[in-house]
């Protein structure tokens, strides 16, 4: 009896393992979403006391977007003595938005883009250099120090 048992046991685990195998086609059933990409632009070089734009391109599924629901940036100096907070970026047109910021010190600065698109939110950074860097901007390329600041807390 309890040998009857025993194969009972073995077949209906077999049974219920069979019928819980994933099936390699599963993936389709979900929505497939290209993300939100943003490639900064800034100008080479830059100077201080010069207005320069920033420019950024989005896109989406290699498509350019004209219509996000945001694009703000923001700007701010590593060393934490200047920050430009989080600024609407100009819509130029063709997937393409700019801001325009007078650099009035010399250093290694950070822009972040704030963008969201129907349900793809990005935050890219980059860094990029006014004039000559200190000795201390050098020092933190060097050890690959991360950005001090760059948020203010505010949220969309």
């Amino acid at each position: 009896m309890n040998k009857i048992y025993s194969i009972l046991a073995v077949l209906l685990t077999s049974v219920c393992l069979t019928a819980c195998t994933a099936d390699p086609e599963a993936s389709r059933l979900y929505r497939q979403e290209a993300p939100l990409e943003a490639e900064i632009i800034v100008p080479e070089p830059l100077e201080a006391g010069k207005t320069e734009a920033i420019k950024v391109m989005l896109t989406q599924d290699g498509s350019q977007v004209e219509d996000p629901e945001f694009i703000h940036m923001e700007i701010w100096k590593r060393d934490g003595t200047v920050q430009y907070g989080m600024t609407e970026a100009h819509n130029d047109g063709q997937g393409q938005y700019s801001l325009s910021k007078k650099f009035e010190n010399e250093g290694l600065y950070y822009v972040q883009v704030h963008a969201k698109y129907h349900d793809s939110l990005i935050m890219p950074t980059k860094q990029f250099i006014v004039g000559e860097l200190s000795e201390s901007d050098k020092q933190a390329l060097q050890s690959d120090v991360p950005a001090a600041g760059g948020s203010t807390g505010k949220h969309h």
